[in-house]
């Protein structure tokens, strides 16, 4: 194991999220979604972690509206 500088210093490389851009990415994560085709009322009750794990996946979220759509 080493003990240089880099693993004495402090993790000054990765800025801190700030409120402000989460809920600006949680935004435009909401966004999108209502662009896949969601009804926005839907995504507003929606939790920002479900929410991520949505966007990951387009695909997904299309079926799910052609499945609502179909009903």
């Amino acid at each position: 194991m080493g003990t240089g500088r880099t693993l004495r210093k402090e993790s000054h490389v990765r800025p801190c999220k700030t409120p402000a851009g989460k809920a600006r990415k949680s935004k435009a994560q909401r966004a999108r979604l209502v662009k896949f085709g969601m009804k926005e009322e839907d995504v507003k009750l929606m939790g920002d972690e479900d929410v991520r794990v949505l966007v990951q996946r387009p695909a997904v979220v299309k079926k799910l509206v052609a499945k609502k759509a179909a009903k």
